[in-house]
């Protein structure tokens, strides 16, 4: 059971430090007295509207005059930050305390998750092991003290956010994070979003069992929703060190932050905003979160500032303009029959996830990218400023709107929920709903 639980319509900032406080004395109690060396581990800039960042500051300093503090955001695959992307997100925590987690060399193998027990959680979807390659500071170094931070919302791979995917993504290798994302692929993300025990999180679930037990850890996952005012509030707060603490995080997640339709959506308007989406691999989560909402030949518009390029590393953007986002038969095709596709099986998972399958239209405006990189990789494209022009997003609140005559349903942050239609979420192979 968590060790900490704290549910209300919203939780100041003031109230979250208070049950920080608690859950370091809890922490004390239970794992260590007096940590001398403590790893705190957050979400990357891509979870920066979640409060983690400011979270694991305040953490970082309630301990740093007793400890060796360290921070590894848990970035997976994702571009390491800059110093002024961590001086954003983590405040004053100083640069040579916090260190990029390096997916491909920084890494040492910890066990696998044997191939039967995948094609059994899986029901056959996948069939191959998924080796535990995780990071090595994490791994070797002594610890006193980890403490996992994270936002649990709807996720594509493992049905909700955080837990224990801060080590098992966040701080896992190239083999892991291939064969973990080809996985959720093969289920089916529409069989994934929303779902508490997903095939892939039952993997992890397995590994942390398996090959963690010995760490002395702890997780501290908040659960946000949209205040009166509109604004993305704290109204959940779980500590604790084992499964349930995730699952009761998890099942808030599910009440608060999916939206059920009875009909499906003609026109979705989106934005990803320009501080934290540089990415297609990231701001096609407006993708992933609103595909189960939007009608037959209907059409989704994603307002994205920030966005520059396609793929988080140079060889995952050159696979994606390759290949482009063609839709699960044609991906798997090429799969196949391409070594950098297998290579890079993260990346084809990608592709698959990122594809509206020829059922509805994907229309980026984006900051930086031209017109022939949008529609190279199977997207439409739009200019900004005029899409800008045409949706007012300061003026637009979530849901249905009318603007010209024209119906749009609009989604400031589609990276904090997910929208589906009754069908799509209750008619599907992973029964939603289960634990």
């Amino acid at each position: 059971m968590p060790w900490i639980t704290e549910s209300a319509p919203e939780i100041s900032r003031e109230q979250i430090k208070i049950l920080l406080d608690r859950t370091l004395e809890e922490a004390r109690t239970r794992i260590c007295g007096s940590p001398k060396r403590v790893l705190l581990l957050p979400p990357d800039i891509t979870r920066m509207h979640s409060g983690a960042g400011w979270i694991t500051e305040y953490l970082y300093q309630a301990l740093a005059d007793v400890a060796d503090v360290h921070v590894i955001p848990t970035l997976g695959q994702h571009e390491p930050h800059t110093a002024e992307q961590n001086q954003t997100m983590f405040g004053a925590i100083p640069q040579e305390r916090i260190h990029a987690h390096d997916w491909r060399h920084g890494v040492v193998q910890v066990g696998e998750v044997a191939a039967d027990f995948v094609a059994e959680v899986s029901g056959g979807a996948a069939d191959w092991a998924m080796p535990i390659w995780l990071n090595q500071k994490l791994i070797e170094e002594p610890w006193d003290l980890i403490i996992n931070v994270g936002h649990v919302v709807p996720h594509e791979v493992l049905g909700f956010a955080n837990h224990n995917k801060n080590y098992f993504i966040g701080l896992g290798g190239k083999d892991l994070i291939c064969a973990s994302h080809m996985a959720a692929a093969c289920c089916g993300i529409e069989n994934n979003l929303g779902n508490l025990l997903t095939p892939v999180r039952q993997c992890f679930n397995k590994a942390e069992d398996d090959f963690l037990g010995g760490l002395p850890d702890l997780y501290v996952q908040v659960v946000l929703a949209r205040n009166p005012r509109g604004e993305l509030a704290h109204t959940g707060f779980y500590a604790g060190d084992d499964l349930e603490t995730y699952l009761s995080a998890a099942r808030q997640s599910r009440d608060q932050n999916i939206t059920v339709l009875d009909e499906p959506l003609d026109k979705v308007v989106c934005v990803m905003q320009a501080d934290e989406f540089f990415s297609t691999w990231v701001a096609n989560k407006a993708v992933y979160r609103t595909r189960m909402a939007l009608a037959d030949q209907g059409e989704l518009v994603i307002i994205a500032p920030g966005l520059k390029r396609f793929g988080e590393q140079a060889e995952v953007d050159a696979l994606i303009r390759k290949y482009g986002y063609c839709g699960t038969p044609r991906v798997m095709e090429q799969y196949r029959a391409n070594a950098d596709m297998q290579d890079l099986a993260h990346a084809t998972a990608h592709l698959i996830h990122g594809s509206s399958e020829g059922r509805f239209q994907i229309t980026y405006a984006p900051g930086h990218l031209q017109r022939e990189d949008v529609e190279s990789v199977n997207f439409q494209f739009a200019d900004l400023e005029q899409t800008l022009a045409r949706y007012p997003i300061a003026d637009l609140s979530e849901g249905m709107n009318e603007i010209n005559g024209e119906r749009i349903f609009f989604i400031p942050t589609p990276s904090a929920g997910l929208w589906a239609t009754r069908e799509k979420l209750f008619d599907r192979q992973s029964g939603f709903g289960q634990n």
